[in-house]
């Protein structure tokens, strides 16, 4: 069977032999309503949670719209229309509208970026900002100790609505929500202090109840305050096909209980090769983003397995800590015990990776450099193909496979497992 597998903007063909294959995991089969634009107009009409966004909002207030940057599917420029138009309805004057890119830690957009991931008709009637490191008000502190340090343009808004895309994270449990705000438009530090959390067992993806990052999330969001959430689910065409408004936690868990009818995969077993992609651009920019999809399958092979992994990765690693970390450390086994002792944004995602390889091999099909994907602990293959061709090599011509070509959303879940920790 021909399996097509995206990588960054072009498309990568494997042939995996029938008798081998043990299934290709896509969504599964629900009834859609409407979808696209259409779809988020429904939303917004019929918010969850909350009255209409026309009647919250008042004229002359100042309102800050928070987006994902880049790295992140959210199709910002579909929504923006629907949602200014919500806005314009209430009054408000669109000079008193600030969008904010939230960045996290990742680098910062041009201008001709910013243009694009909002569209001409918003950038073109808004102002556009991406967020600050520097330039934030302390709102305080969580209960696990988190500091709530927030871009001024969000902090000192009289409105904040959070946008986002819902898609399974592997240990804030789901992306979207309050994510907007933290890790959105935080500091490194509050970053670092949240995500020290991923090493606990309930830090895991497509778990919400007792989750301590999500639970944080949530808390330093209610301290910040969220007026609105406009979230959708994507297929894996990054079309919106689910958009959920209105209360920033119960709209987002109506969301997130459609994403498992849509994505949550149960197997029968595990396979002996598990071939994963995030789906192409922008979600394999680099290997920082790309380790997702990388995680999301791990559910799926078997010990001593391999995971092959196409990402573009584009821009390298991703992170400069990262690099750091992967240049620093030996064996796998170092960057894991690092992570245990000194816990360090970006480095995380080298110890994800390493505590991966702890049950598994990983074959990265990707635009990097071959040196640095080794240096990653990573083998490098030019081909899916070639990386299949050897992965039966290793483990014999009768090794099961698994695919996901959208591994980025997938969630495998064997039948009988309790959700993976």
């Amino acid at each position: 069977m021909n399996i097509a597998f995206a990588i960054g903007n072009r498309v990568d063909t494997v042939k995996v032999p029938e008798q081998n294959l043990l299934g290709v995991l896509t969504h599964n089969e629900v009834t859609l309503g409407l979808t696209g634009e259409e779809e988020v107009r429904r939303a917004l009409k019929s918010p969850i949670g909350s009255p209409r966004l026309k009647d919250i909002v008042k004229p002359g207030e100042k309102i800050a719209i928070i987006t994902s940057d880049i790295t992140r599917p959210m199709p910002t420029h579909t929504v923006m229309p629907a949602l200014l138009e919500e806005l314009e309805k209430a009054g408000v004057d669109l000079k008193d509208i600030t969008l904010v890119f939230g960045l996290g830690i990742h680098r910062a957009h041009t201008k001709e970026e910013q243009r694009k991931l909002v569209g001409d008709y918003a950038f073109d009637k808004i102002r556009c900002v991406d967020s600050s490191q520097e330039d934030v008000i302390h709102m305080g502190y969580t209960k696990a100790g988190t500091p709530i340090d927030i871009d001024r343009h969000v902090a000192q808004a009289d409105r904040r609505i959070c946008l986002g895309n819902i898609e399974y994270h592997y240990f804030a449990g789901y992306s979207g929500g309050g994510k907007a705000i933290m890790p959105g438009v935080s500091t490194k530090e509050a970053i670092e202090r949240n995500h020290q959390m991923m090493v606990q067992p309930d830090a895991c993806a497509g778990r919400l109840s007792g989750n301590p990052i999500r639970e944080d999330i949530e808390e330093g969001a209610a301290v910040c305050g969220v007026d609105f959430i406009l979230n959708v689910v994507l297929d894996e065409h990054k079309r919106i096909v689910k958009a959920v408004a209105g209360d920033s936690v119960l709209a987002h868990r109506e969301g997130c209980r459609f994403l498992d009818a849509f994505y949550l995969k149960e197997i029968d077993q595990r396979a002996d090769i598990v071939i994963v992609s995030q789906g192409g651009a922008p979600k394999d920019l680099n290997l920082y983003q790309t380790q997702k999809a990388l995680d999301n399958a791990k559910h799926a092979v078997k010990p001593g397995g391999i995971i092959i992994v196409a990402g573009s990765c584009a821009e390298g690693l991703g992170d400069d800590t990262f690099a750091r970390w992967v240049k620093e450390a030996k064996t796998p086994q170092d960057l894991i015990d690092r992570v245990t002792r000194q816990f360090e944004l970006g480095g995380h995602k080298a110890a994800a990776i390493a505590l991966v390889l702890q049950n598994a091999d990983i074959y990265l099909v990707s635009d990097m450099d071959d040196v640095l994907v080794r240096s990653c602990f990573l083998t490098p293959f030019a081909t899916v193909q070639q990386a299949l061709d050897h992965a039966f090599l290793k483990l014999g011509q009768s090794a099961t496979v698994l695919a996901m070509p959208y591994g980025g959303s997938t969630l495998p879940r064997v039948k009988g497992e309790a959700p993976a920790q």
